[in-house]
């Protein structure tokens, strides 16, 4: 969907089909028949926007025959979809019943990562729409923490200037321009939007930026108005934010919450939980912050993305302090509440909306709702048009919150205020 901000910027607002598991153009095209024209006639929108996830194979076999991305480009079109934005962070696997760590492989140190990503920027050069000169392609921040070494960084940043070469050409050849958007994550060599300015700072702005995930800054518990004035500060522009919203637990030594929270704890993905604080201290999985067995075993406390050695890192279970706030890298629904008495950050999403499409002039045109954990929400869709129905009220809910933020329907320029948030049930 598209909306007009104030200062005459056209908004683009989509969903990541990351939440659908095809990783094959076939499967690909079906899953949008059945969820993404779904979700559109739910809207009565004419043209709906996707972030579409291809997996690397996928990826490279478009990139080698443009072609076939030309007829992708025409089935597309067919059904009322366009695509400005892609989600390049998981390159395989997204949705095998554990995925966990394995979603930061390759890393950025790895040769199959730079070119899975500039795969994704020749297609993205090919499916914009004609009207549309610039697509942003979201990417892991450079890889996971652990064992990461000076040397890592090295072949990462090798690997980003020969890839800033790459668009380069291709914008010269296309006249598109292809923004690369690294993705702080919880328990990643980028976590905090300060880490974010230490390894993004010099790059190339023309082609590399940060893709602001506001379920992840609200997880470590950045403000978002400070968050965004560093970037600025650095030069560092936000190429895409995702919209979505983490688990909070407000008072998580209460055992109702602590059973509230169990419900969340599920095999696939990987859900990084942090404590309020200065800095924000964590775990990497929830099952460590309840106070499983084993518990921080091998990966140490985690303090503003930074592993701590020595005493704090074999304290355990007691690392994560409960007489203060958890957030967890749970991706909630961002028009519903989880059951009582947990919460979503939805607060911290709407502040952050508010900040980046700032009357004078919007910080970032491309926002995609990325709610990947539909399936494994404690009580999932019961079908394929209840997921519809879900991620169709997701759009709703965040078109009309930027309507209320002054943003305009070009296509009606018609005004709406929010709706009010409906609960979710999560089982215990």
């Amino acid at each position: 969907m598209r909306l007009r901000h104030r200062g005459g910027d056209l908004v683009h607002l989509a969903y990541c089909t990351n939440v659908h598991p095809a990783e094959d153009l076939h499967g690909i095209l079906a899953q949008l028949d059945t969820h993404a024209v779904a979700v559109r006639d739910h809207l009565g929108a004419d043209r709906l926007g996707i972030g579409l996830w291809l997996a690397h194979r996928v990826a490279a076999g478009l990139a080698a025959d443009p072609e076939a991305t030309l007829r992708l480009r025409a089935e597309l079109t067919r059904r009322g979809l366009e695509v400005v934005t892609l989600n390049g962070f998981p390159y395989e696997g997204f949705h095998q019943p554990v995925v966990k760590h394995a979603v930061y492989r390759p890393d950025w140190s790895e040769r199959a990562r730079p070119e899975h990503t500039a795969n994704l920027a020749r297609v993205l050069a090919l499916l914009l729409p004609d009207d549309v000169t610039t697509g942003s392609v979201s990417t892991l921040p450079f890889g996971w923490r652990t064992g990461w070494t000076g040397e890592h960084q090295d072949r990462a940043r090798r690997h980003v200037d020969a890839l800033g070469r790459e668009l380069a050409e291709l914008r010269h050849r296309t006249g598109r321009t292809i923004r690369i958007a690294f993705e702080p994550e919880p328990g990643c060599v980028v976590e905090t939007t300060a880490q974010a300015v230490r390894h993004l700072q010099g790059m190339d702005p023309d082609h590399f930026g940060l893709c602001l995930d506001i379920c992840h800054l609200a997880v470590a518990f950045e403000d978002p108005r400070t968050a965004l004035a560093r970037l600025a500060r650095a030069g560092i522009e936000v190429v895409k934010a995702q919209v979505s919203c983490a688990l909070h637990a407000e008072s998580p030594a209460d055992p109702e919450v602590r059973r509230a929270l169990g419900a969340f704890d599920e095999p696939r993905f990987l859900h990084q939980t942090r404590r309020e604080g200065t800095p924000a201290l964590g775990v990497d999985d929830l099952p460590e912050a309840l106070g499983g067995e084993g518990a921080l075993a091998g990966t140490g406390a985690l303090s503003g993305g930074e592993a701590l050695s020595g005493e704090e890192a074999l304290r355990g279970a007691e690392a994560l302090d409960s007489d203060a706030p958890w957030r967890s890298h749970f991706h909630i629904p961002v028009h519903a509440d989880p059951t009582p008495p947990l919460t979503s950050t939805r607060p911290v999403l709407q502040e952050t909306l508010a900040a980046l499409l700032a009357p004078d002039r919007p910080r970032t045109t491309h926002l995609e709702v990325e709610t990947y954990t539909w399936s494994v929400l404690p009580e999932p869709p019961r079908d394929e048009k209840e997921l519809a129905s879900g991620i169709a009220a997701e759009l709703d809910w965040t078109r009309r919150e930027l309507l209320a933020l002054g943003l305009t329907d070009p296509t009606t320029e018609a005004k709406s205020p929010p709706t009010t948030p409906h609960p979710i049930k999560s089982s215990s």
